[in-house]
């Protein structure tokens, strides 16, 4: 167990653009405040100061849509964002507090260069090693509150990797990676307060995280975005499934997993429908002979109609050797339209139109489906073949004669990245009256 203590410096004054925050915190540090092995806490609101990273409040949210890389969550005015720094936080990091009226700050332009400044100019003004952590305050998803935590960093593992260790009972630990740099950033939190001016806090006791030789900043705290199960925001989540959802045709043989297919379901069935209906039934071909019995009846049927077109066998042959995306995927789902709740009509116009409505609502869930999809890491292709030939399909899967089968759906992992979706104007696409 390692003992430390943390306390906050005094007399550090009022920092102003262009001050030298390593001989600021060199001449307030009384003979006993800095020594070999320490690890320095500076807020970053003076780090920004310093470095002139000051703005008129009505530039502040401009200053945020600047800072901002991607919109991870809103809510009214308030954003939570990635920043260029690649931090997920509210309002980018740009802060009102503690600084005049009026006025608004932004984060250092490189925190870790920051950190790395401070520590090389304390060495140069006293002779020691220390390792510096230059910190902010952040809200937490689930928790009320807020802590201050690690921006940048110099001279020390921010991570102390704890795996192949072996916890009080025996049992080796595999996935444990201590955040220490934001464990320290709370306990300078602590000491330096949030409205008593005192912006540096010192640790003492935990040398062995300070390392001369480790130049990689804060990067190794930031998860990667491929790791990350919480990337998004709800709407945001939403929002990007749909972008996401693109048409795949070429797929992996890794298998599909069932549940997460059921998943996409449970979403496709949420979709409007009329009269308070249920229309949609999914079949879920899962197994390989399913898939094989199915797309070999609609092949023939496929072919039947070919020859019914005058079409020599030499042509039909060609047109079939196309490859089909529907073989090349490891899992299918046939989505279907039961219209047993659709209101009776006398007349063709009517009729008509109260199929459209249910049409209509078969897509909408198998557009939810679609997205539910992407959602779930799953790429897949809407093909309409089974509309060509319904019976045959209904035959070949035991579908009752009420089911009519709207298309195929092939679900897989994509092969490769989908091409870049081109640019629509959306202005294009829009009548306003």
């Amino acid at each position: 167990m390692n003992d430390f203590r943390v306390w906050a410096l005094d007399g550090i004054p009022e920092v102003s653009e262009g001050d030298d925050l390593a001989k600021l915190i060199a001449a307030a540090a009384g003979p006993d405040d800095l020594a070999d092995g320490d690890i320095l806490l500076v807020t970053s609101k003076i780090a920004s100061k310093a470095e002139g990273r000051l703005l008129r409040a009505d530039d502040r949210e401009a200053a945020i849509d600047a800072e901002t890389v991607r919109v991870v969550a809103r809510r009214g005015r308030t954003r939570i964002v990635q920043n260029r720094l690649g931090l997920v936080m509210a309002a980018a990091g740009v802060d009102a507090s503690n600084t005049a009226p009026g006025t608004v700050l932004l984060l250092p332009e490189d925190p870790d260069a920051t950190a790395r400044r401070i520590r090389e100019g304390l060495r140069e003004a006293l002779g020691v090693e220390v390792g510096v952590v230059l910190t902010d305050t952040f809200g937490r998803p689930w928790r009320n509150g807020q802590t201050d935590v690690a921006i940048g960093a110099a001279g020390l593992r921010v991570l102390e990797d704890l795996r192949g260790a072996r916890d009080t009972h025996g049992n080796e630990l595999e996935v444990t990676a201590a955040a220490v740099a934001d464990e320290l950033a709370g306990a300078g939190d602590l000491a330096k307060g949030k409205a008593f001016g005192r912006p540096v806090a010192v640790v003492r006791g935990l040398g062995h995280l300070v390392d001369p030789q480790d130049d990689s900043g804060t990067g190794p705290l930031v998860r990667d975005a491929a790791m990350d199960m919480f990337r998004l925001g709800t709407s945001e989540a939403i929002r990007e499934a749909v972008t996401l959802r693109r048409t795949v045709r070429e797929f992996t043989d890794e298998p599909v997993d069932g549940d997460s297919v059921r998943r996409a379901v449970a979403a496709a069935v949420t979709a409007p429908a009329p009269h308070h209906t249920t229309p949609w039934r999914f079949v879920l071909l899962e197994s390989a002979r399913a898939r094989t019995r199915l797309l070999d009846a609609m092949l023939e049927a496929w072919r039947a109609d070919l020859r019914a077109d005058g079409l020599s066998e030499e042509r039909i042959a060609r047109r079939t050797a196309r490859g089909d995306v529907l073989r090349r995927a490891p899992y299918l789902v046939v989505p279907c339209l039961v219209a047993d709740g659709a209101h009776a009509y006398p007349d063709a116009r009517r009729a008509a139109a109260e199929r459209e409505m249910f049409v209509v609502a078969a897509g909408a869930g198998v557009q939810n489906l679609l997205v539910a999809l992407a959602a779930e890491q799953l790429g897949s292709a809407w093909v309409s073949s089974t509309m060509f030939c319904r019976d045959v399909v209904r035959e070949a899967l035991g579908l009752p004669a009420d089911w009519d089968p709207m298309g195929a759906v092939a679900v897989g992992r994509a092969a490769a990245p989908p091409r870049e979706r081109p640019a629509r104007d959306v202005g294009a696409f829009i009548e306003v009256r």
